[in-house]
């Protein structure tokens, strides 16, 4: 444990102690409620797959979280996929530190996370050589086989999945046993997992870390079959971006998209409907494991965290559904946590990003946050305090366009296909730099739904600024000088 957790964890069991004084009077304090108020905390991670954040409305317990805890309001991604989000997530690591940039082949996939040695440096390795019970269940990393592939470094009980986006009809690797599920009602993905984490929480014991990564709501968009016909008049939002043409000034992987057919509108209708009923499971599973937390008496000693790899638009800038791009719907995602000394109802606007979680979840627990993390612990602010110098930007890394098929995440006809870029988020503005030349600025204020490039209408030194900015996030690699770069000039 570092001295920040010890220090924390002496100051809550003297708070702790002091309220048992208070209620029962000296000398009525048994060793058992000092046990039980010293114990490091359990962390329940929730991850799920392509969910934006006008997905949250259909989530009851989900809004619920953030009435009893915090929301980070400007939350993003390293890269608006999956893989590289998902890499990002388990080492606390930018795309340019883990090697992954894509879903499959050299730069991306399973394969190239394992090969790059990211496995033995991750959140879980540190929290189980802090004596914590770690779980990994659902879906890991794109490429992952359950039938060849074994469970990675630092978790403690394995149930995870490869591709099974259609949440019926796959196997799991069950702490090496695979278990195959078929097309009942019962075998649906989210309810399985959800159980088995459930049953995890229950055994008891040490500590335990869980992450439950759902498939859902990513495509074909599959509902538990007791969801399917919620919502049937559902439409997707339609925001000022919806179906709206490109200015003159839009890079060109996006500058010849055609308007948007009354059958397109209706397909992103349809998809938006399924996606909706496909998180009622997760919303759904989330109330399933408070309640089993609330059973082995944990409620008051459990952070519950909620988030998404990535985002996803549907019918913006005369786009079919998909992501990878620079626009807030595809990077900006939730990020809402509930827990011991995490103030309800409280909004933080300071920029977070998926690489700050290893170290948070390390701080947590006591433990030794993974080594050469470039991100940076959010717990100060996660207590309610803040941090006067807190960084400013974030980088998104990406690498396209995409070409191979395989790849779960290969963008249908007219879903957009960005080329290489790297991207700084501000919170007011964003600014991309594409590997053609290009060059896009958004300024927020004046332009939240990213319609209107004004790159050119900058000043030679505010375009030398940003460029800057990028380059030397780009190429940090450790905490202490990635948290200095990312600070705007």
């Amino acid at each position: 444990m570092n001295l920040y957790g010890q220090s924390w964890l002496m100051k809550r069991v003297a708070f702790v102690v002091l309220i048992l004084f208070a209620v029962t009077g000296p000398g009525q304090v048994s060793t058992a409620q000092l046990q039980s108020s010293s114990q490091r905390p359990n962390i329940v991670f929730v991850l799920t797959d392509d969910l934006a954040w006008n997905l949250v409305q259909y989530m009851p317990r989900v809004m619920k979280m953030q009435k009893d805890g915090v929301t980070f309001a400007n939350y993003f991604v390293t890269d608006s996929l999956c893989c590289p989000s998902r890499s990002s997530i388990f080492t606390g690591r930018y795309p340019h530190s883990t090697g992954v940039f894509k879903n499959v082949g050299n730069e991306g996939g399973y394969g190239t996370f394992e090969r790059r040695g990211n496995q033995r440096a991750t959140f879980a390795t540190a929290l189980s050589a802090a004596g914590y019970r770690t779980a990994m269940l659902g879906k890991y990393l794109n490429g992952y086989e359950p039938k060849t592939d074994r469970a990675d470094p630092g978790w403690t009980f394995w149930a995870v999945a490869g591709e099974a986006y259609r949440e019926f009809n796959y196997d799991l690797n069950q702490d090496e046993k695979i278990v195959h599920y078929g097309k009942k009602p019962a075998d649906y993905l989210t309810d399985v997992a959800s159980g088995l984490a459930v049953g995890f929480i229950k055994r008891g014991g040490k500590p335990f870390l869980i992450e439950i990564a759902t498939f859902a709501p990513h495509g074909p968009y599959i509902p538990a079959p007791r969801d399917a016909n919620k919502f049937p008049d559902l439409t997707a939002p339609r925001t000022p971006a919806f179906n709206a043409a490109p200015d003159a000034t839009t890079p060109k992987w996006l500058d010849r998209q055609r308007p948007l057919s009354k059958i397109d509108m209706a397909r992103i209708d349809k998809a938006f409907r399924m996606r909706a009923q496909s998180v009622l499971a997760v919303d759904k599973m989330i109330g399933d494991l408070q309640a089993a937390v609330a059973a082995i008496g944990a409620e008051n000693n459990t952070y519950f965290v909620f988030s998404s790899d990535n985002g996803f638009h549907m019918g913006e800038y005369r786009l079919m559904p998909g992501k990878m791009t620079a626009y807030d719907l595809d990077i900006h995602v939730p990020l809402i946590v509930t827990g011991p000394d995490v103030p309800a109802g409280r909004t933080i606007d300071r920029i977070a990003m998926n690489i700050d979680l290893a170290s948070t979840f390390s701080e947590l627990a006591g433990a030794t946050a993974p080594p050469n993390a470039d991100g940076h612990s959010l717990v100060p602010l996660l207590r309610g305090g803040d941090v006067a110098d807190w960084r400013t930007a974030a980088l998104v890394e990406h690498h396209g366009p995409a070409k191979d098929p395989a790849d779960p995440d290969f963008p249908e006809p007219r879903s957009g296909n960005p080329t290489t870029y790297d991207a700084l988020r501000t919170r007011t503005s964003v600014y991309v730099e594409y590997a053609n030349g290009e060059r896009e600025y958004h300024d927020l204020a004046a332009d939240p739904d990213e319609l209107h490039n004004t790159f050119a209408s900058l000043s030679t030194s505010q375009k030398a600024s940003l460029s800057a900015t990028v380059k030397a996030i780009r190429s940090c690699h450790d905490a202490k000088n990635c948290w200095g770069a990312e600070h705007v000039k």
